[in-house]
């Protein structure tokens, strides 16, 4: 079993990704996009500093006493929030289309996507404050994880999927190898049981509530370790460029079939693995290791390959238009 747990991360990491291409479209029509226009090269900053400062912001709370509670339960909310948009938004497609009441010139509408996405949203709020095991927290972070990646990938162009991928792979290496902070939050995260770390235990009746803390998690040997972490934007960030090369390059036909686009999308995806491949052998040794640098090194690399094979063009798909 204990094999097994990078496959479990594995297929956790692909199946965000392909749930977020099917996603990608959808979300596209709905107007969910946060970009007016996917191609401008400075929109992506704003993500970058929320993800710089908001780790530095956790940290800082959480030297005070009892402020950890109240942060989870803020954080939850905010999860419960996104899960509510995203089901919403994917039941409108699976649903009958919403129908005016009687009396119409009241405008009353009947759309069940809203009640039963605020359900759905509702009950993993809850099962999470109340009892938050693995498969609970990776469960909600598949969903989470997924949306996230759609919305961003359908948000940025290629030059901004770049730019992001490439600032925080240099980030996520200063921040674990040199300052060392993103271990620290990673230890208050595990503490509070959120859906920003998956989670793959070596068993299945592994008690998440009760395991040791990260930090007495590094202190054992690589061997007697129960479980093996990935966090959420080790899966979210490189499969952003993932679906902005599904949705922005164009659908040229290929010889297999399958539209150009999607091809480098998911050749992309697959130089992604082989970073994920080369990770797995770097957390074997027992050290905490910088997920990014692989992870957006070999979906740039995927999908610079695969461009210049399907495209012919060294422009990379890199238009910026602001």
């Amino acid at each position: 079993m204990r094999g097994i747990r990078p496959v479990g991360l594995v297929l956790l990491y692909v199946g965000a990704q392909l749930v977020a291409l099917v996603l990608a479209f959808p979300f596209l029509h709905a107007g969910l996009s946060s970009t007016s226009n996917p191609n401008n090269p400075t929109d992506e900053l704003w993500i970058i500093a929320v993800i710089v400062i908001a780790p530095l912001g956790i940290l800082l709370v959480a030297r005070y006493r009892g402020a950890l509670a109240t942060l989870r339960l803020v954080l939850l909310m905010a999860i419960a929030a996104s899960l509510d948009v995203t089901f919403t938004a994917a039941l409108e497609l699976l649903l009958p289309t919403p129908q005016f009441l009687m009396p119409y010139g009241a405008e009353l509408v009947l759309d069940l996507a809203v009640p039963l996405a605020a359900i759905i949203a509702v009950g993993g709020f809850l099962a999470l404050l109340l009892e938050p095991q693995w498969y609970i927290v990776d469960t909600v972070g598949f969903i989470a994880g997924a949306s996230l990646t759609a919305l961003l990938g359908i948000s940025f162009g290629i030059l901004p999927c770049f730019i992001l991928l490439g600032a925080l792979a240099v980030y996520d290496a200063i921040a674990v190898y040199r300052t060392k902070h993103m271990i620290r939050l990673a230890d208050v995260v595990t503490d509070m049981k959120l859906p920003i770390l998956m989670v793959m235990p070596d068993r299945a009746d592994f008690d998440y509530t009760r395991a040791p803390s990260l930090e007495q998690h590094r202190s054992a040997a690589p061997e007697e370790r129960e479980v093996l972490y990935m966090g959420l934007g080790d899966i979210v960030i490189p499969g952003t460029l993932v679906v902005s090369a599904f949705v922005w390059l164009p659908p040229m036909a290929t010889a297999v079939g399958v539209g150009a686009n999607l091809l480098v999308a998911l050749v992309a995806m697959a130089g992604s693995l082989v970073g994920y491949g080369l990770l797995m052998r770097l957390v074997a040794k027992g050290n905490a290791q910088a997920g990014l640098p692989l992870l957006n090194g070999g979906a740039l690399l995927g999908y610079i390959a695969a461009y210049l094979l399907l495209f012919h063009s060294l422009s990379l798909g890199l238009t910026v238009s602001l």
